[in-house]
């Protein structure tokens, strides 16, 4: 795509239903009515160290031998009424927020933040020194998410991020993949992927009969996991789980033509799913 100014890469998203902006970290795509913008906190080399039963063959098979890179996302999407963050980054170096307000939100502005899981490159950027960034918004988290890291096994980074909303911290049960789904705000349903985390949840936005499905870690190396996706990462608390959901996931995608965005994707970080082989490829978005 032709390189031309940030504001002019906002109204071609408007005329011409996306747009890409590498240099500036941000993807943006429109689902029906509402804008959404992947947003690249970090990128570094990628490491097939994380890779859980991923043999010479497979790494030689899928990795470039020049390496690949790996990257950190959150999601903005500024619905009819409503805008609404999905993750937030770790928050090192207020990346995240500068880029929303770059996007025309000021982070008083965010009327909801949805969490996929509770590590700490997807809710760090929730609080600053105690306080809540986002003073307007309701904070919203499956139930099973909440009581494994802030009671069972906890995540004293998890437990302070969340302390400055208080009651606005929401819990939900999230729905079944394929079943009929309930939205937590509108346009916008969760999804039970465990495997990752106890209640790693996934978010399908749908508006106009069009749909984007927001994987959150249902991916961290996509070369490998896409054709072979029961190969799992280190980060992945439930392996065997967390390989066998993100099958169904994408096998789901797959056939139902659904647009995918992950946190864990490179730039830009969205694109479709097909069947290919014994696995699935991936076509990330022009």
């Amino acid at each position: 795509m032709k390189k031309i100014g940030f504001m002019g890469l906002i109204f071609y998203a408007i005329a011409a239903n996306g747009y890409a902006s590498e240099s500036d970290g941000i993807y943006a795509l429109k689902v029906g009515q509402y804008e959404v913008y992947i947003m690249v906190e970090s990128e570094r080399d990628g490491n097939t160290g994380i890779l859980v039963g991923a043999d010479e063959a497979v790494l030689g098979r899928y990795i470039p031998a020049e390496g690949f890179k790996h990257t950190a996302n959150a999601v903005l999407i500024k619905a009819p009424k409503q805008n609404i963050l999905i993750d937030t980054g770790t928050g090192a170096g207020g990346i995240i927020i500068e880029k929303i307000k770059k996007l025309g939100v000021q982070p008083e502005n965010v009327d909801a933040v949805l969490l996929t899981h509770l590590h700490g490159d997807h809710f760090g950027s929730l609080q600053k020194d105690g306080a809540a960034v986002f003073t307007k918004a309701k904070v919203y988290i499956s139930a099973k998410e909440l009581e494994f890291f802030t009671k069972t096994n906890v995540n004293q980074g998890a437990v302070a991020a969340l302390a400055p909303y208080g009651s606005k911290v929401i819990t939900f049960e999230p729905g079944e993949l394929g079943k009929k789904l309930k939205e937590i705000v509108p346009g916008i349903s969760p999804i039970a992927a465990y495997g990752h985390t106890p209640g790693h949840t996934l978010y399908l936005l749908e508006n106009k009969k069009e749909k984007l499905l927001i994987v959150g870690d249902l991916l961290h190396i996509a070369l490998v996991q896409f054709p072979v996706p029961e190969i799992s990462a280190t980060y992945d608390m439930d392996q065997k789980a967390a390989g066998a959901v993100r099958r169904q996931v994408l096998d789901y995608a797959a056939k139902n033509k659904i647009a995918i965005a992950g946190m864990h994707i490179v730039y830009p970080g969205t694109g479709s799913v097909s069947a290919e082989g014994s696995g699935f490829k991936f076509s990330p978005n022009k």
